[in-house]
């Protein structure tokens, strides 16, 4: 067994994941991340297409990695804001999907937002991951109505508390 990876118990190998913060070299990995996404096929693919996920904007932004300790493959990763305290992006790669590296990324989510003072985060939900926000406590308050062209479809809203 590689070192840094753990056995499932279904035999399947487990990445050992890392959470970091991405640095500028990180960029080219996180826009493939985002555009390659299942979660964004059909009518959602528009909303990635030419997405782009710039060192300008990891040097700007709070945005963490979860990366496997053995080869450093990104894993997931999200972007805070702080000033509206809000979850900017959050994706898992496809083939880390059901590992809990959502589940991890929420946790150091809030750990990063309370060290910051922020109570409560603003999350605007890709709709087919509304069921993950929900299951990691995100409370729903409403609806984002779509904003043609940009976004053409409505959002679930949610405020995720940090204590």
């Amino acid at each position: 067994m590689r070192s840094g990876v753990t056995a499932s118990r279904r035999g399947a190998f487990r990445p050992d994941p890392l959470v970091r913060r991405a640095t500028v070299r990180d960029a080219r990995r996180l826009t493939r991340l985002v555009r390659a996404s299942r979660a964004y096929e059909g009518p959602y693919a528009p909303m990635v297409e030419g997405y782009r996920v710039g060192p300008d904007y990891i040097e700007t932004h709070r945005v963490f990695v979860a990366a496997d300790r053995a080869d450093d493959r990104v894993l997931g990763f999200y972007a805070l804001i702080l000033q509206p305290p809000e979850l900017d992006l959050m994706f898992v790669a496809d083939e880390a999907q059901g590992l809990g590296i959502g589940r991890l990324l929420i946790g150091h989510l809030r750990e990063e937002a309370r060290r910051a003072g922020v109570s409560a985060l603003r999350i605007v939900a890709h709709p087919p991951a509304e069921g993950f926000y929900r299951g990691v406590g995100a409370e729903p308050v409403g609806t984002v109505r779509a904003d043609p062209p940009a976004v053409m479809w409505d959002r679930p809203e949610f405020l995720l508390t940090t204590g």
